[in-house]
């Protein structure tokens, strides 16, 4: 399963919603998330930001980054992938698709999730991610 980085970001800041109930479940081994060099270094850089900096304490960043790294399966390379309007998203697109994923969990209202799906990979909210588990 691919996480748009609004989830793990969301996961974050408000640690009883939606986006960090799917996260205690991959850690509680529920399901394989994949990730890439592109995923985890916009982790790395969006806690960074000045808005999100106010939310996210920096131990609890690097925690989420650390366990990412870890835990979760680095895909590489990735397939060229140009379907979306928002070209910094098509990454997690390719991510997807390398990885075979069955799900790409995201807040992106009126980006990723109008597509609904990509190459077999069902693109859903973390709320009904939560729900199929």
């Amino acid at each position: 399963m691919a996480i748009d980085i609004n989830i793990l970001v969301s996961a974050l800041i408000v640690p009883a919603g939606q986006p960090a109930a799917v996260i205690r479940l991959w850690l509680d081994g529920k399901f394989t998330l994949l990730t890439c060099a592109t995923l985890v270094n916009e982790l790395r850089a969006t806690p960074h930001k000045p808005r999100i900096a106010e939310l996210i304490k920096p131990h609890k960043a690097d925690r989420l980054i650390n366990q990412v790294r870890k835990l979760a399966e680095d895909i590489d390379p990735l397939p060229h992938v140009e379907r979306f309007a928002d070209p910094d998203d098509d990454y997690l697109l390719a991510l997807a698709e390398a990885g075979k994923a069955d799900y790409l969990v995201t807040g992106d209202k009126g980006g990723l999730l109008d597509l609904g799906s990509h190459k077999g990979t069902r693109i859903v909210t973390a709320r009904a991610f939560a729900a199929l588990l």
